[in-house]
């Protein structure tokens, strides 16, 4: 059981989506009208509560705002946010179930998605005001949320009000290059951090090398803004403005890739949180990404002294 953190620290505020996957093993993809068996198939708590354990785990106070549902994948969602001791802020909508991704990992390690939205599209002004957000906390913004009408409606207002100084961390998602551009921007007029994998950092910039992606990035957020660049066991990049640095990766035999970059997002921005400069908190939240792909399942970023351990074996 994760022990309770102080009241008066630092909160990461997750304004994503909390869903539930359906993860099954697979040799492969069928080809289109075909089938295939898993070698097993069980449901858990993902999507967004993936970035939410890695951050808790890694002793971040974390607060939900998003909706859930009423339903037994609301039950799956509540189950696993309280269990890691997540502050639910967001309500139980009457009458819709929460959302179901159905996650399928083939033997490269490799994952395709399919997902269904649900309840976790809902987000009330009223919540958020509620929560009296501080420079000391971290707001976290996902590309998937933007592609909801209502949700982004909500979501903009609310961000375009915030404390001048507020660090907003955004994740754009693999849908990046199909966020409606407007809204796109208004958001990246807000954000202090962006973390995202390569293939999404070259899509979001419509090139193929990733110099370019960084260049382009930098010149769309503020200019003191902090941008992450996952390249999966090569580590990743991070950019303070103009300064740029690689960070290392491990190399472990991975098993599933599911889940590894929101372990990453989870434990960098914890870090982030506590005080840590970016290297070392990137060079952390690498350690988390490389023990999570050893792992099958969504949400399997270690804890803090899992990672303690792993950086000290690899000295």
């Amino acid at each position: 059981m994760i022990q309770a953190v102080p009241a008066k620290v630092s909160r990461l505020i997750h304004t994503g989506q909390v869903i539930v996957d359906l993860v099954m093993q697979i040799e492969a993809l069928p080809a289109p009208g075909g089938d295939v068996l898993a070698a097993n198939a069980c449901f858990e708590a993902g999507g967004g509560f993936n970035v939410i354990a890695a951050a808790r785990r890694s002793h971040m106070r974390v607060v939900y705002a998003g909706g859930h549902g009423s339903g037994r994948f609301g039950d799956v969602a509540r189950a696993a946010l309280e269990k890691e001791g997540v502050e639910i802020a967001g309500p139980q909508v009457t009458g819709e179930d929460t959302g179901l991704c159905v996650a399928l990992v083939d033997a490269r390690a490799e994952r395709t998605f399919v997902s269904h939205i649900g309840a976790e599209g809902v987000l009330e002004r009223s919540v958020l005001d509620g929560l009296q957000v501080t420079q000391d906390d971290i707001v976290y913004v996902s590309g998937y949320s933007l592609m909801l009408a209502d949700k982004a409606t909500v979501l903009l207002a609310w961000l375009e009000q915030l404390p001048a100084g507020t660090r907003v961390a955004f994740d754009p998602g693999p849908l990046v290059d199909a966020i409606d551009a407007m809204l796109l921007e208004r958001v990246l007029s807000r954000v202090s951090i962006w973390t995202s994998n390569r293939v999404e950092a070259l899509r979001f910039a419509r090139t193929d090398d990733l110099d370019a992606a960084f260049d382009s990035i930098a010149a769309r957020l503020p200019t003191d803004a902090l941008t992450v660049v996952r390249d999966g066991e090569r580590g990743c990049e991070i950019r303070v403005t103009a300064q740029r640095d690689h960070v290392p990766g491990f190399r472990v035999n991975a098993v599933d890739t599911n889940g590894a970059g929101d372990a990453h997002t989870g434990v960098f921005l914890a870090m982030l949180a506590s005080g840590a400069d970016a290297h070392t908190a990137a060079m952390r939240a690498n350690a988390a990404a490389a023990l999570a792909v050893t792992r099958h399942g969504p949400a399997t970023a270690p804890d803090a002294n899992e990672i303690d351990v792993f950086l000290d074996s690899r000295r």
